[in-house]
């Protein structure tokens, strides 16, 4: 070749490899993601200088270890073949240990070119060159962000050759554009902090970050939704004068000394503590506090989770199991009662029946008088034991013509005994005449009972006169209702809105549950009527019940004298004889004669071979079977006699289910223990008027 021609060749190499630098530089800048061109870049870039290979290399440094080189992008002339040792990834640690290494390290962090031949290399480079099929090499090193980012490479696999200015040159042009086009585009750095912020951003849990002087320097979202701040407003401002409630800035100069505490620090801690809001309204946290170093400087970042809903839903679920605790205890009581009464109702019915006998034949008055006693106490002892068995067992309301009297009556006698035992005057006031509304008689005694006893819990406490005023009225309007009144302390007019509230109670801890009030404002709304607290000057509180007003023109149930029953013969199912006697005693004063079955083993073994009944009364609650089973039996086999039965018992609430099972046309009569002359001829008289009425 003469020297024209070298000249020739070298000055076309110089414009090729001046023409793929423009090339480069114009796609990179022009590219959307740099990293997607590379491919492309390094094949013109090798075809511009005749190389088989070009490489673009990570480097990062291993603390402690050196630097770790892996492969950002590569091309292969096809014609040449061959593939890198790793397509993906080739690692190769620069150890401290190589002198040669370290050299080499030191000359591409400061951006020298690195160029020579194959065999020049000693130990690991040339080893790996070898096998490589590397003859020749030219690399320079790529900056970006003012750091060592990498290193762009060329190799020639075919000659070995000496690398000119020109395509030095343009290898730096290359490395350079390279570097720029990083520094444009989203680096790890730029996706941390895109990251880092939609985290800060995003997060459910106030963040607030503090300098070393205490000065709130940044303040998410969450937190100005937490604490209402603005970010703008309260960055700058140390947190001491902003979140830390008042009572607990004492003794501290900022709020990085409040932070690290004195004894008790709290970086490094996940605790639960209070803050303080904008409206200076303090409520319960959890706080995590973490210590970071940046730079210089020594930062806290604190998350913080409102407990508020958490306690709320913790309250929540310890009031519904206390409900649930309460309610369980109103089941067992309701079952022991229902036991208890109908083994008191027995003795009682005995004991009620036989003096009024004894009321009727007795010759002596003094006697006569003696034996009304008697009867009068045992009938209230009944009325009392009804009225605590209806207050535990909550049957559904059957709301019927009651008179509101007669019910304060019976809530007074349930709880007069602690009216007395503390000293307590009861004043009543009582509206002339029957005073009647359509109610659920055993929930409204419940009410009233509710309020009685509040009442003399009221006047624990009180010195001097103590006072309970009971009244029934009728309004403006003409609707029935009745108050309690007390001269205790009253209530606070701070918790007035909630003594309606369930389990709301200012009672020390086991004298009250906090349902009384709940309970009675749902019975009485659940008979459409108002329940209210008034309060009493000088001292003292007023609960008031109204209910809806009805016609007044028919008698109260049992209050008209009975008509003549017409029945002759009775037949009385009992297991206890002093009840089955005692019911033979009085049916005998009227006129019925009556004979007596202790057990029964079946319609025809029992009835049989006997004067057949006008009547039958059937003990409830019977060993073998109950007072139910015959009775259903009689209406399969003996309809007729199944319209005259009476059912007897002491528990007509625990009985309740069992007779509404019937349907309504087949409920039988109901006699309750204990009874009087008066409930038995009532009983008579509705068996004898039902009869005539199907006759």
């Amino acid at each position: 070749m003469t020297a024209d021609a070298a000249r020739t060749d070298m000055h076309g190499a110089r414009q090729g490899a001046a023409m793929a630098a423009v090339r480069v530089v114009r796609r990179l800048r022009e590219a959307g993601d740099w990293q997607r061109e590379m491919e492309g870049i390094l094949e013109t870039l090798c075809r511009a200088i005749d190389c088989q290979r070009g490489i673009l290399f990570r480097l990062r440094e291993l603390p402690g270890q050196g630097f770790a080189q892996s492969v950002a992008a590569y091309w292969i002339d096809p014609l040449f073949g061959g593939e890198l040792a790793s397509p993906t990834v080739i690692m190769q640690s620069i150890v401290n240990s190589d002198p040669l290494l370290e050299r080499l390290a030191e000359d591409e962090r400061q951006g020298k070119v690195f160029a020579g031949h194959t065999r020049n290399l000693e130990g690991f480079l040339r080893t790996d060159f070898e096998k490589q099929n590397i003859k020749s090499f030219l690399s320079v090193s790529v900056f970006a962000h003012g750091h060592l980012w990498g290193t762009l490479a060329v190799n020639d696999c075919i000659n070995e050759r000496e690398w000119t200015d020109e395509e030095e040159a343009t290898l730096h042009i290359i490395a350079l554009a390279i570097g720029d086009a990083i520094e444009r585009s989203p680096s790890d750095a730029h996706a941390s902090e895109v990251i880092r912020r939609t985290m800060l951003q995003a997060s459910l849990d106030a963040i607030i970050v503090i300098d070393e002087t205490g000065s709130i320097i940044e303040f998410n979202p969450a937190a100005e939704k937490m604490f209402g701040f603005l970010r703008s407003d309260i960055l700058g401002k140390d947190l001491l004068d902003t979140v830390v409630p008042e009572y607990y800035r004492k003794g501290y100069s900022s709020g990085a000394e409040y932070m690290s505490g004195r004894g008790a620090p709290m970086v490094g801690q996940r605790l639960e503590t209070v803050t303080q809001n904008a409206a200076g309204e303090v409520f319960p946290i959890e706080l995590t506090a973490t210590e970071m170093r940046v730079a210089d400087r020594r930062l806290i970042f604190g998350s913080i989770r409102d407990l508020r809903d958490k306690l709320r839903a913790e309250e929540e679920i310890n009031r519904q199991r206390e409900k649930l605790h309460q309610n369980e205890k109103m089941a067992a009581m309701g079952s022991l009662l229902a036991g208890v009464s109908h083994e008191l109702n027995n003795p009682l019915a005995v004991v009620v029946a036989q003096s009024t006998l004894l009321h009727e034949f007795a010759a002596d008055p003094q006697t006569k008088v003696r034996a009304e006693k008697v009867r009068a106490a045992a009938e209230r002892c009944g009325r009392i034991v009804k009225s605590f068995l209806s207050m535990v067992r909550l049957h559904p309301a059957a709301q019927a013509e009651t008179d509101l009297n007669q019910v304060i009556r019976a809530a007074l006698e349930v709880t007069a005994y602690g009216a007395r035992s503390s000293g307590i005057i009861i004043d009543t006031d009582f509206a002339a005449g029957p005073l009647l509304a359509m109610a659920d008689a055993d929930h409204v005694t419940q009410v009233a009972a509710n309020f009685l006893i509040n009442s003399q819990h009221a006047l624990a406490g009180v010195a001097g006169d103590r006072l309970i005023k009971v009244r029934t009225f009728r309004s403006d309007r003409g609707n029935p209702g009745f108050s309690v009144e007390d001269n205790g302390p009253g209530v606070p007019e701070a918790i007035r809105a909630r003594i309606f509230e369930s389990y709301f109670t200012t009672k020390p801890v086991g004298v009250g549950t906090g349902i009384g009030l709940s309970i009675s404002k749902s019975i009485i709304e659940r008979h459409n009527g108002n329940v209210w607290f008034e309060e009493v000057l000088p001292r003292g509180a007023r609960f008031v019940v109204q209910l809806p007003a009805i016609s007044a023109g028919v008698a109260i149930a049992g209050e008209s004298q009975p008509r003549s029953s017409g029945l002759r013969h009775a037949l009385i199912i009992d297991d206890e004889p002093d009840v089955a006697g005692s019911l033979s005693d009085i049916l005998e004063l009227m006129g019925i004669k009556s004979r007596v079955a202790p057990v029964w083993e079946s319609g025809t073994a029992t009835l049989d071979g006997h004067m057949p009944p006008d009547i039958v009364f059937s003990d409830l609650r019977m060993p073998g079977i109950s007072g139910i089973a015959i009775y259903r039996e009689l209406l399969a086999e003996r309809p007729g006699l199944a319209r005259r039965f009476v059912l007897v018992t002491g528990d007509l609430i625990g009985a309740k289910a069992e007779i509404e099972a019937l349907p309504a046309q087949q409920r039988p009569q109901i006699l309750e223990k204990p009874f009087s002359t008066l409930d038995v001829r009532s009983v008579l008289s509705a068996i004898a008027e039902q009869a005539a009425s199907k006759g």
